[in-house]
């Protein structure tokens, strides 16, 4: 590990050199490479830099108890400098086995969700849109961007279906462990008795595919135009602006009729339909490598459940990592930070555990 250090760190200052150049400068491809690589790179040289200033002075100490003749005081003094710096080595040390665990690629990848309503009928389709306002408020307060690319809402306010993108510095990072089932336990408006109900939604978090990542043969699409309709059926235009997309070889079908243009429709369905063909192409690829890139903490099966939100105890509950939080409406708000960072850690703690065995 520490011999891979080294040549990371003579990168680093290679790198920190070279960016002051005028010819890179000038060069913005190029700069922003660069600048990409020295980020990355930075919290690992520094908690490096970190971890050699608590050797030094391990071995300092060390070096001074080894050689004797020190009095009482400056020996317990040179003891308690060997310890603490033991300490730090042994902190920073696994510190940095944490940063140097093999980075997702799509981490900093934009993200597409997906969310639909399951069992429950109305009730699901409410807690839909409760889940896309907890996701959207989240963007909002990363200053992240987000936007709605095709919807199918009911009358009472809800969503059957809706998929959104979202773009923003490591969106993928932080939103990848939501794909999954969403169990919502609560009593429903509708419902006099005031009994419970239990219903279902998923959301699946897909990564946005780009042109260039993703080349599809036009021949392999087959596009239909239809007239919109919304709630209830009504139409809301009288011309076919509403676009229905199947990739023929798997058969995958995408519609979006929330653009009154039949261009920005068709934009709009073909960003989700890329972004559902690479998730595909992920999975098949995680399974020949062992899913070594698939989340610890799951096995991101849209068919398992991951969470539970129960309204009457103000309870949300993460069933792969046994998180229990009694702060429901917080998080419903969009709080989700704690949520995140505990998966991302257990995330880890599974990594490091499969490296180390």
């Amino acid at each position: 590990m520490f011999e891979k250090l080294e040549i990371m760190e003579k990168r680093y200052e290679e790198i920190s050199g070279r960016l002051s150049e005028p010819e890179v400068i000038s060069d913005n491809r190029l700069y922003a490479q660069l600048m990409k690589e020295y980020k990355n790179l930075t919290p690992i040289i520094e908690k490096y830099r970190e971890y050699k200033a608590a050797k030094a002075s391990f071995d300092e100490a060390k070096e001074l108890l080894d050689a004797g003749g020190l009095d009482k005081e400056f020996r317990d003094m040179a003891q308690e400098e060997l310890d603490t710096s033991r300490e730090d080595m042994e902190r920073t040390s696994q510190e940095l086995k944490v940063l140097l665990l093999p980075k997702d690629p799509n981490d900093d990848k934009n993200v597409i969700i997906e969310i639909r309503g399951g069992a429950g009928g109305e009730e699901a389709s409410l807690f839909a849109n409760s889940l896309y306002r907890m996701y959207t408020m989240y963007a909002e307060a990363r200053g992240w961007k987000q936007e709605v690319l095709s919807a199918n809402p009911t009358e009472l306010g809800g969503f059957k279906e809706i998929s959104f993108s979202i773009e923003g510095d490591g969106a993928y990072s932080r939103l990848k462990y939501e794909s999954g089932v969403h169990r919502v336990q609560r009593v429903p408006e509708t419902e006099s008795q005031g009994r419970i109900h239990t219903s279902t939604v998923t959301v699946a978090v897909l990564v946005e595919a780009d042109e260039v990542e993703l080349e599809i043969d036009p021949t392999d699409l087959k596009i239909d135009y239809f007239r919109a309709s919304g709630a209830g059926g009504q139409h809301i235009n009288k011309t076919e602006s509403a676009v229905r997309i199947t990739y023929l070889p798997t058969n995958v079908v995408v519609e979006c009729q929330d653009e009154r243009s039949q261009h920005k429709n068709k934009d709009k369905a073909m960003k989700i339909l890329r972004s559902r063909i690479y998730e595909a192409m992920q999975e098949e690829q995680d399974a020949k490598i062992a899913s070594e890139r698939k989340m610890q903490v799951g096995t991101g099966d849209r068919s398992e459940r991951i969470r539970t939100y129960n309204y009457p105890q103000g309870r949300l509950t993460d069933h792969r990592i046994g998180l229990t939080l009694y702060r429901l409406e917080d998080v419903l708000n969009g709080n989700l930070d704690e949520v995140f960072d505990a998966l991302a850690t257990a995330d880890q703690a599974a990594k490091l555990a499969n490296q180390e065995a």
